[in-house]
């Protein structure tokens, strides 16, 4: 042992102070290697954690926005080609209405008179005219020639008359098998050459009127170049037969320019849509490159025969009916398609989204998660690397109070990370909240760890609740409302004809509900052999409420009825029900008639409802301006007054809702009651079925896109007599009935 001043060297005091110090090196080494072992499988559980919560929401964020892709994708290309197909069957509907009077015409050429046409004149340019256009060779003096071009001026006002019903429309017209084309159309001056000399044009060489000759039926032409102006169309014909000779071809094209344009604005953001024709050919597409583009008709591609199977039996699937969501592999990439067709016109429209697009919210949420966790992981290591020097000092300073402490402290920091890593590996799909505990409060770095996994955690929990509560809400209000409207719409006749087996009368109706479910209603039966009910009704307010008042009201007028009452007595009793438990204070104005089918006879009363419309044979629609009773549900004890009319055998009754008077466009402005006697008397010798197509056409002319207020609801009875026979089926009910 050997001493130097006061230090002493190998004694018991630096033997137990090497000893200690040792120790403190020991531990504080021992302590540094097992502080950066928990850290290092700390941060790897932590990151396999991590990577499970990104798998996890990746997946979960896919499946939802493949699920909204779906519905919007199809319930759009579904509308879409709905649109367009009833465009293409309105076209159809004005080619068989001047069809059928046509055949009357050239049927009946004693009786009908002979109308002047006239040539083309370019100042009448911008005017709606009839212009004769001759083929070459054509004879004008020819006196048999004039005699048919006489009576084909006869359709000349009904082809003026629905020429105007859609702005697409490009042309009404008469072509006669000698040459000889009658058109209604405002451009006068296309009929012209560039040096002023009258065009010369063979209707009978125009594929569409040989399409029509040949199948001896309306016909849709494919999409042709207007022999006048240049512009895409499709044209409708029909061919007319008179004496069992064809006697003309009746036709209407449609310009397909704005049908055009909205399939090329659809090419963006990495999505296009194409139309096909009834030969699988692509005739309009937003797809300027590949196997979609448009192509002339003797080099286009038949896509029901593409070498590529899966998009050869996608396209054989959407001609015959609407497809679901398909995902279709191209040469360009993975492409979600689904298709709707057109069943008027044979055609088909496909649309199609980058399965990239879909996809890419998830990618950016996960892009968005690994930033986060990065930084979470670079500021855990820093803290980590911090907390470690500052300990390693410490002991170093206090050797001999490390000793003691150095447990004390190996035991608060490393339980914590113990928990903390038992947690994290507990963490699964069905439960990726990580929960703060006591445990982890310990006031140093691993709190602030803890806290900030226990943040991520939560908020990612909360983001899957609020992805799954809201599309599960959104699929329950859809679900209850769809089931609420087929309800509504089962509780009101929907087979039509209604009475097949009857031929004294004709009724038809239909309803459009401003909402999903609306307040109107209307309804028709025998009460016995000779007596049919009708009614019509409108229920104060809209929506739920006015859909329930209107079934118990619609229940209590029927059973009211069958017990054999007059029309006063049923209102009466009616509005007596309703009173009695009329908690919500809803009321429902009624106008109700009781025909007796044997003599013609109609009984009604009006209880608060729109005014009727009457027409006699050979007479016009005029409004029979009936007395009022109160509101049924409005005040009780309320008492009606009812009246009778004399049916004759083509007489006819047009009842309505204030939806139809009141339908407003963009200016506010109202359909009224004019409007309604005037499209009515348009049409005065239509059937009910046509009479309630008409008045949809020209309500839905004049809103155009104004936002429909209320509901909407009309009834045509047609009287045809006790003695009526039995009538063949037109093709235009026919069509209905489907």
């Amino acid at each position: 042992m050997k001493r130097l001043k006061k230090l002493v060297s190998g004694g018991i005091q630096n033997k137990i102070f090497n000893l200690i110090l040792a120790t403190v090196i020991l531990m504080t080494v021992a302590f540094s290697a097992v502080s950066a072992y928990r850290a290092n499988m700390l941060t790897k559980l932590a990151s396999a954690s991590s990577e499970r919560q990104k798998e996890s929401i990746s997946g979960i964020s896919t499946n939802v926005m493949t699920g909204v892709i779906d519905r919007s994708l199809s319930q759009t290309t579904q509308m879409e080609a709905l649109i367009a197909d009833h465009m293409f069957l309105d076209l159809k509907t004005r080619v068989e209405m001047i069809g059928e009077y046509a055949g009357i015409v050239f049927g009946n050429p004693a009786r009908m008179q002979r109308i002047a046409s006239e040539l083309p004149d370019p100042e009448k340019d911008g005017e709606v005219t009839a212009q004769l256009i001759l083929a070459d060779g054509v004879n004008r003096e020819d006196a048999r020639l004039n005699d048919r071009i006489g009576l084909a001026g006869n359709l000349i006002d009904m082809m003026a008359s629905l020429y105007g019903v859609s702005d697409d429309t490009n042309s009404c017209f008469v072509a006669l098998p000698e040459g000889v084309f009658l058109v209604v159309d405002d451009r006068s001056a296309s009929k012209f050459n560039e040096d002023g000399s009258a065009v010369s044009y063979d209707p009978t060489t125009r594929e569409w009127y040989q399409q029509a000759v040949e199948a001896g039926h309306t016909i849709f032409s494919d999409v042709e170049i207007d022999a006048f102006t240049g512009d895409i169309g499709i044209v409708c014909a029909t061919p007319v037969y008179a004496n069992g000779q064809l006697a003309a071809v009746i036709g209407s094209d449609l310009f397909l320019t704005s049908m055009q344009e909205q399939v090329s604005r659809s090419g963006e953001n990495d999505s296009f849509a194409f139309i096909i024709n009834r030969k699988g050919q692509v005739v309009f597409s937003s797809d300027e490159e590949g196997i979609f583009r448009v192509r002339a008709a003797d080099e286009a591609e038949d896509l029901r025969r593409s070498s590529n199977t899966q998009l050869a039996g996608f396209i054989m699937d959407a001609m015959r009916a609407q497809t679901s969501v398909k995902l279709i592999n191209l040469e360009k990439g993975a492409y979600y398609m689904v298709g709707s067709p057109m069943r008027t016109v044979g055609w088909t429209l496909v649309s199609a989204r980058s399965q990239e697009t879909v996809t890419r919210p998830a990618a950016l949420m996960t892009e968005s998660l690994n930033e986060i966790q990065n930084g979470t992981a670079q500021e855990y290591r820093d803290m980590n690397g911090q907390s470690q020097f500052t300990a390693t000092l410490l002991m170093l300073a206090i050797a001999a109070a490390m000793v003691g402490l150095s447990l004390s402290i190996a035991k608060r920091i490393v339980e914590p990370v113990k928990t903390m890593t038992k947690r994290l590996t507990q963490l699964s799909a069905k439960n990726l909240e990580f929960k703060m505990d006591d445990a982890f409060r310990t006031g140093d770095e691993v709190e602030e760890l803890a806290k900030s996994i226990a943040d991520l955690s939560h908020k990612t929990v909360e983001y899957m609740d609020t992805i799954r509560q809201a599309t599960a809400e959104k699929e329950r209000i859809s679900a209850e409302m769809s089931l609420a409207k087929d309800i509504q719409e089962s509780m009101l006749p929907h087979a039509f004809p209604a009475f097949p087996d009857r031929h004294d009368f004709d009724i038809y109706a239909n309803m459009d509900p401003a909402k999903e479910v609306g307040g109107d209603f209307y309804d028709f039966f025998l009460i016995d052999d000779d007596h049919l009910c009708i009614m019509i009704a409108d229920v104060s307010g809209k929506g739920v409420p006015a859909a329930l008042f209107m079934m118990a009201s619609k229940i209590i007028l029927q059973s009211v009825a069958m017990m054999g009452h007059s029309p006063a007595q049923i209102l009466a009793k009616t509005n007596e029900a309703v009173c009695s438990n009329n908690t919500a204070e809803m009321f429902v104005t009624v106008w109700l008639g009781i025909l007796e089918l044997s003599t013609g006879r109609l009984t009604a009363a009006n209880a608060g409802h729109e005014y009727p419309v009457f027409k006699q044979p050979h007479g016009a629609y005029e409004l029979y301006k009936d007395k009022h009773g109160f509101v049924v549900g409005g005040m009780a004890d309320a008492q009606y007054q009812e009246y009778e009319l004399q049916l004759e055998p083509g007489s006819r009754i047009f009842v309505y809702t204030d939806g139809l008077p009141e339908a407003a466009d963009k200016k506010q402005e109202m359909f009224g009651t004019d409007r309604i006697l005037n499209v009515l008397n348009e049409v005065p010798d239509a059937g009910p079925n046509q009479v309630l197509e008409h008045m949809s056409t020209a309500v839905d002319f004049f809103v155009q896109d104004a936002e429909q207020f209320d509901d909407l609801t009309m009834l045509c009875l047609e009287y045809k007599g006790p003695n009526a026979a039995s009538a063949p089926v037109t093709a235009a009910a026919a069509d209905k009935n489907e």
